[in-house]
Formats: C-alpha cells, sequence, structure tokens
C-alpha cells in the first residue's frame, strides 16, 4: 500500500562518472527524505531502498551507502547489473551459477577474490527472467537482512520501491 508519493523535476549539473553516482543523485534523494520528514513526520522510512549499490563498489562505499550515511536510515543497494569489483566477473562461470538458480528467491553469495562477500546475487522471478538482482548492504542493515526485506517487496523482478 502507497501512503506517501513524492515526484520533483531537478536539474542533474554533474556529469556521470563511474564509481561516483552517489554525488550525483545523493542530493536529490536527501532532499526528498527531507520533504518527507517535513510534510509527513508520523511516516518515518523504516529502511531505504535503492536503485544502485552498497559495498559492492570500487571503493567499498556505493550510493546505497552514501545515502544511509547522510540520512542515518538503514539503506539496501539493490543493483540490476553486475558492478565488477574484487575479482568478480560477468563471466561464463557467472552465469552457469545464475543458471543454477531454480527457484524464485534464490540466492548465491558474490564472494570477492579478497575473501569478502560484497553481496548477495538473488533470482526474483526465475521463470520469467534470467537476470538476476545484485543486492548489497549500505548502511545499517546486515545482508541477510537486506535480501530478507527485497524479495519480500519483490512483486515482479524489481522491488515495487524502485519499481515504481
Amino acid at each position: 500500500q502507497v501512503l506517501y508519493e513524492d515526484c520533483q523535476m531537478v536539474g542533474v549539473n554533474a556529469p556521470y562518472v563511474s564509481g561516483f553516482l552517489a554525488f550525483r543523485e545523493v542530493p536529490f534523494l536527501v532532499e526528498a527524505v527531507q520533504r518527507l520528514q517535513q510534510k509527513e513526520p508520523r511516516l518515518k522510512p523504516q529502511v531505504l531502498l535503492v536503485d544502485g549499490n552498497g559495498l559492492l563498489h570500487h571503493r567499498g562505499f556505493g550510493v546505497a551507502c552514501h545515502l544511509g550515511v547522510l540520512t542515518d536510515l538503514p539503506c539496501i543497494g539493490v543493483a540490476k547489473k553486475l558492478l565488477q569489483v574484487d575479482g568478480l566477473a560477468n563471466d561464463e562461470l557467472h552465469r552457469e551459477q545464475i543458471r543454477s538458480l531454480q527457484r524464485e528467491g534464490d540466492t548465491f553469495p558474490l564472494m570477492g577474490t579478497s575473501g569478502r562477500v560484497l553481496g548477495m546475487v538473488s533470482c526474483g522471478d526465475c521463470r520469467n527472467s534470467s537476470r538476476p538482482l545484485y543486492i548489497s548492504v549500505g548502511h545499517k542493515v546486515c545482508l541477510e537482512t537486506a535480501v530478507r526485506l527485497v524479495k519480500s517487496c519483490c512483486k515482479y523482478r524489481i522491488p515495487e520501491p524502485i519499481r515504481q
């Protein structure tokens, strides 16, 4: 159930630079959270889902981390493409792992060559799509909780808060 909607046209002055998406987009997202707090103070978000990455990032601090720290809210990164960091690659081995996901909700961890788990691959609806989601921690949430929350918000492939 939608409790609040906000839409605003913004002028983006910063150029797109790979790995620095937060500096381009987060100021507008922070403003949206602030507008919500001003217009509907009784509606405090319990968690933010972001179309982008969290710890699964070249510098270990993607747009979901940036937004979470600035708003002091739990934040989860949900990406549609694999960011190739720490030895992760969209190679044949990775594609085979994706094909092995059989049931809706199946997952596997994204472990970099450093030995750190950077995120989780989740198959939202394997029957209709071979394209997984890449879930990573942003701020104030563990990976297991992040995966559970994203799955609970998926009516289709993309979680509803991001899709809408």
